[in-house]
């Protein structure tokens, strides 16, 4: 067994956790480094650089894998060996904590995985980083309660890494539509002035419309498409966009001290999403090449070349907090400080501003009568 990561082997999931090369505590992955760091001692110890650039996979690869089946317990879940305490842990993530020890565990995807990541965007923001994200977030919410203010002192933060895929292509789309082009034609109509009926003239908008074809061609790079159901789709969504440009080559220590979601959207499931992502920008592209004042797009037939794909993990710090008897989920981009999240509303507030702003109407109609 080597000092700078211990493996396990079966019964249970492969897994490995990393000790601490000064006092032999498990050491995870520092935010906003590249390094590992003891949260007893603060010894750190560098992330081995690997010798590889992140790649795109093309499909081809995809359809000569074979399934593999997960090493789990009857429930569907994963059962770790912790190589620091020797207990199993049962989890369904990619990365956790054992229950008794607290070691920080990651499992072996290639063992696991159908698909492995490919690259993950680390960490950059720590805890205290991302409380004070959340504090920003919260003191602009207009309407909130007090309390929620205090959230970001009293709550703790789970940092969480997503898995996402991401799709490459070279599309050229052949098209039929309308193009309308504005003219204008004068019209007379009759009006009353003054008690007096008055012929007058105006320019009236029409449009002209002619058939129109033609084929566009666009490039797509890193379209992006959650990996799993666990968090809505649209809400991930809004975390975006997400700096893909500093993605690593996957390794393994990125994930020391984080929970890591396994991806269960399958690849070619997801890239249905991605082609209708792509669709709608293609259609941009028609309208363009169109042109005119208005444009009319009947139909639109798209050939697909270059495809590629691959599985990029993105972290996230999730906070979930109480209030007033209902859970609230509030999640942090680790990289932009984009906070998103639902959030309670003060009925008090609510009252107070609506009591204010009768008041201020009440007052400038005063004013007004007594002028």
């Amino acid at each position: 067994m080597s000092t700078d990561e211990q493996n396990t082997a079966n019964p249970g999931t492969a897994s490995r956790s990393y000790p601490c090369q000064a006092c032999g505590a498990t050491v995870e992955f520092a935010p906003g480094s590249d390094a590992l760091r003891c949260p007893y001692c603060g010894h750190e110890q560098a992330v081995t650089a690997v010798p590889r650039q992140v790649r795109e996979h093309s499909f081809d690869e995809l359809a000569a894998l074979p399934a593999k089946p997960l090493s789990s317990t009857a429930e569907g879940l994963r059962s770790y060996v912790c190589p620091g305490c020797g207990a199993h842990t049962e989890s369904d993530d990619l990365s956790a904590h054992c229950q008794f020890c607290a070691t920080a565990l990651v499992a072996e995807p290639g063992a696991t995985e159908r698909v492995t990541p490919e690259a993950v965007v680390p960490f950059g923001l720590d805890r205290n980083a991302a409380r004070e994200a959340l504090s920003g977030w919260t003191s602009s919410r207009w309407f909130a309660p007090s309390r929620l203010k205090q959230v970001s002192e009293a709550e703790t933060f789970r940092g969480s890494y997503l898995p996402h895929w991401t799709y490459d292509a070279q599309t050229v789309s052949s098209y039929r539509g309308q193009r309308g082009d504005y003219y204008y034609v004068t019209e007379t109509y009759t009006t009353t002035e003054n008690g007096e009926s008055v012929t007058k003239t105006r320019q009236v908008r029409r449009t002209r419309w002619s058939p129109a074809s033609g084929t566009v061609g666009r490039g797509f790079d890193d379209v992006l498409v959650a990996g799993t159901t666990h968090v809505a789709a649209e809400q991930l969504d809004k975390l975006t966009p997400w700096p893909l440009e500093e993605a690593k080559p996957f390794q393994p220590a990125y994930l020391a001290g984080f929970r890591t979601v396994r991806y269960d959207v399958e690849p070619e499931d997801a890239l249905v999403t991605a082609k209708e992502r792509m669709a709608d920008v293609i259609r941009s592209d028609c309208r363009a090449d169109i042109g005119g004042d208005e444009q009319r797009v009947t139909s639109v037939d798209t050939r697909y070349s270059g495809l590629t794909f691959k599985l990029v993990l993105l972290p996230v710090w999730f906070l979930t907090y109480l209030y007033a008897g209902r859970s609230w989920q509030v999640m942090v981009n680790a990289r932009t400080a984009e906070v998103i999240g639902a959030r309670p509303y003060s009925k008090g507030k609510i009252a107070a501003a609506a009591v204010s702003a009768l008041v201020l109407v009440a007052l400038i109609v005063f004013l007004v009568m007594q002028k």
